[in-house]
């Protein structure tokens, strides 16, 4: 098991998400697509606060929904760029690469392919 710690750290200071956004994206990246009743159950939150922070993370270019309250993450790659280009446009910064945020991607990889190939 990685630690996601650092990864966390990043989302949140570079990417902008809040700690329960950073929860909700790493709990579907790791262990792949899940309801909103799922999440709930998981982290201990309302099934509303769920789906409305899954689709708050569609907005954010985190997440995909599959179905009606079910939510997928594309993959890290090209998710940890899209959220910061998102959050450039939203801060009036200009995009440029980050490596930090190409770490992010390339840290979640491996989980995210292992949560999909079981």
């Amino acid at each position: 098991m990685i630690d996601l710690s650092k990864i966390e750290e990043d989302l949140t200071s570079v990417i902008k998400l809040t700690n329960l956004q950073v929860k909700i994206f790493l709990l579907i990246v790791t262990e792949g697509k899940m309801t909103a009743k799922k999440i709930s159950d998981r982290l201990r939150i309302s099934i509303d606060d769920a789906n409305s922070i899954g689709k708050q993370l569609i907005e954010l270019g985190s997440l995909i929904e599959i179905s009606e309250n079910e939510f997928e993450a594309m993959h890290p790659r090209f998710t940890a760029v899209n959220m910061y280009r998102k959050m450039c446009e939203r801060e009036k910064v200009e995009f440029k690469r980050n490596v930090i945020v190409d770490n992010i991607g390339v840290v979640l990889e491996r989980p995210y392919d292992d949560a999909r190939t079981k």
